[in-house]
């Protein structure tokens, strides 16, 4: 049987998450901002159609807060990521397989399973809204390429209410319809590859499917190959349902204020690695290695020069581990080799790498005992926090007051994840 693959997308999935919890902000222009309040991240329709650009810094639309209505929100990820997990795991009695591809994105799945997609995608996108309150848009497709593009036309055309099926048009209508999608809009392709492909004569998504895959290979690469395959239906990605398909887990955020003291860089790196063991624990993993960066933005600033100081390192770890103890010990010693004293330090982050399944640890004839130690107080961290709010327990090296936390003048309380900050019905 063919395969048969869909993907599921959220619409402008953190406005819509905080609309959850505000219906004041239906049908007003909304966004929600990245770290610091920098620049937006997420639109509403309202919002777009104000001209605000994606990924546009904020001090350039601020007048229209004023003059347009603009609601401007600072990012929420303890609620977006746990209303996120809610998401795909109710995806996930949808379909025998599932690739958690984005916070927002689910391929889903049904090769070998005989569906209708015109009564299957209603039901996701109604499932969807009256469980979690998010509008979603689902594509069908014979491969990832396809169902991606689908889900790109489902969300593009208002006839369509959400859900598109290649397979449910004859294929003349079919080409025509990918002859209308600009190439740039394909997976893979994106803005970066779109003006050389343009070069070539390739402008739309039917230009690609169209173009000879073996000259793509040699002008290109064999990635735009197996895009051309998977535009005609040949799948050639297949699912992948770890969610660490990059072998690795990052955890950086920009500083609130610049940082000068060696002290507070410690307390911020630590907490970053406290976040990202967290992670890779919940995907039943360990790493072997951890790289710690810093990063003075343009300006490194103390010196009297404007020379930007930006240094990551890379620390093996002896044995691949999952405790946060032993993470945090490898990045202080990364941290103290790439640290330069006297800097105003804007940014850091932490990334471990070497994953491996935490089932299969490497052996070590001196730590068996440890080991198990290890595995239950991280077990019962993780549970505490997980019952009661992210860093109800956590490490001291952390800091308890964290001045250099980033900004986050308007973010709306974690409806989800703290007891002190549930929703009251009134």
């Amino acid at each position: 049987m063919s395969s048969r693959i869909a993907l599921v997308d959220a619409n402008n999935f953190y406005v819509s998450c905080e609309r959850v919890f505000d219906p004041r902000l239906e049908g007003r222009p909304v966004v929600v901002l990245s770290n610091n309040d920098g620049c937006v991240v997420s639109r509403s329709e309202e919002a777009k159609a104000l001209g605000v650009r994606m990924g546009v810094p904020f001090f350039e639309v601020r007048a229209l807060v004023g003059s347009r209505g603009l609601v401007w929100l600072s990012s929420n990820y303890a609620l977006y990521g746990d209303i996120s997990a809610r998401m795909m795991e109710l995806l996930g009695e949808f379909a025998p397989r599932r690739e958690v591809y984005s916070i927002d994105e689910c391929f889903l799945d049904f090769s070998g399973v005989v569906i209708d997609s015109s009564k299957l995608g209603p039901a996701i996108r109604d499932r969807i809204l009256r469980f979690l309150g998010l509008p979603a848009c689902v594509g069908f497709g014979a491969s990832k390429t396809l169902a991606k593009l689908a889900n790109h036309v489902a969300k593009s055309r208002r006839e369509c209410r959400g859900v598109f099926d290649w397979d449910a048009l004859p294929p003349a209508q079919a080409d025509s319809v990918m002859d209308s999608i600009d190439i740039g809009e394909v997976w893979g392709v994106g803005r970066r590859l779109a003006p050389e492909l343009a070069a070539m004569g390739l402008h739309s998504a039917l230009d690609l499917k169209r173009a000879p895959p073996k000259l793509m290979r040699r002008r290109h690469s064999v990635i735009i190959e197996r895009t051309v395959a998977e535009l005609n239906g040949v799948p050639c990605i297949g699912l992948e349902e770890s969610a660490l398909r990059e072998g690795q887990v990052i955890a950086t955020r920009s500083f609130g204020r610049p940082v000068t003291a060696m002290a507070e860089l410690r307390e911020a790196v630590s907490s970053y690695v406290i976040r990202a063991a967290e992670r890779m624990r919940a995907q039943h993993c360990i790493c072997s290695r951890i790289s710690v960066y810093v990063d003075t933005g343009k300006y490194r600033g103390g010196h009297g020069d404007g020379d930007r100081y930006r240094r990551s390192v890379e620390v093996p770890l002896t044995v691949a581990s999952d405790d946060t103890r032993r993470l945090i010990a490898a990045a202080m010693h990364g941290l103290a080799l790439i640290h330069r004293p006297g800097l105003r330090y804007k940014k850091a982050g932490v990334c471990l790498g070497g994953l491996r399944p935490a089932a299969a640890p490497q052996g070590d004839l001196f730590a068996g005992y440890e080991r198990q130690r290890s595995t239950r107080l991280m077990a019962t961290l993780d549970c505490i926090n997980s019952t009661w709010g992210m860093n109800t327990a956590s490490f001291a090296g952390a800091g308890i007051e964290q001045p250099w936390r980033m900004q986050s003048a308007r973010r709306s309380p974690r409806y989800t994840t703290r007891w002190d900050e549930l929703p009251v019905v009134r």
